[in-house]
């Protein structure tokens, strides 16, 4: 009785009739086509060769991805570990996000010297609540201290503002980055991705960190 070679087993895994089949699975069927294979017509020596190549390949891959699963968990762990260190540290981030209690910073790098700069600050609903035009800054980073005041005098709520930075020299707009500061009081996983959590109640990607103070 002759039965067919198992071919083309070049992946982890075969899947056959909606079942999956793995490196047991393929030594079973080997091992069964060498016991029912005719004396007087043995397989050809180059195809059983090619499966036992096969064999091996897939026992590689396996023992490879298992190898990889291992380091990237203990990668993962080390990772997560490591975050907590950031707890207490002043963190420098990118975005246009800053939290007023009393009076907020609000921070921006200009790549060149600016003759004039104007910050405007928006509520939660993006609603306009101030526009100051703070004169010429220097190239670098800039802070300005809000005072936490509308257009009006009124005193506004504490929470979390936006705001956005037009500078300008003499040769036209100039290119105002804004970011912000706070501290890390915490880390949160989500989706196997950790946040840190800083006082103002944002979490922050580690990709948005620009420098830890």
């Amino acid at each position: 009785m002759e039965v067919s070679g198992v071919n083309d087993i070049n992946s982890k895994v075969q899947t056959v009739g909606g079942k999956t089949f793995g490196k047991e699975d393929f030594m079973k069927i080997l091992l069964k086509q060498l016991n029912y294979q005719d004396p007087l017509n043995p397989m050809d020596s180059t195809q059983f060769t090619s499966q036992l190549t096969q064999f091996s390949s897939l026992e590689q891959l396996t023992n490879i991805n298992s190898t990889l699963d291992n380091v990237l968990a203990f990668q993962h762990s080390m990772q997560n570990a490591s975050i907590t260190n950031l707890i207490g540290r002043t963190i420098k981030v990118s975005g246009d996000t800053t939290y007023l209690k009393n009076t907020a910073d609000i921070n921006y790098e200009l790549p060149k010297d600016a003759a004039s700069v104007k910050i405007s600050i928006y509520d939660g609903t993006g609603k306009l609540v101030l526009t100051k035009e703070t004169g010429p800054q220097s190239k670098g980073d800039n802070k300005f201290i809000w005072d936490g005041k509308d257009a009006s005098g009124n005193q506004m709520q504490e929470g979390s503002y936006t705001f956005d930075v037009k500078a300008k020299d003499a040769s036209g707009a100039v290119n105002a980055l804004t970011n912000s500061f706070g501290m890390v009081t915490g880390v949160v996983f989500e989706d196997d991705l950790a946040y840190l959590v800083l006082n103002d109640g944002r979490n922050i990607n580690l990709s948005e960190i620009q420098s830890i103070q």
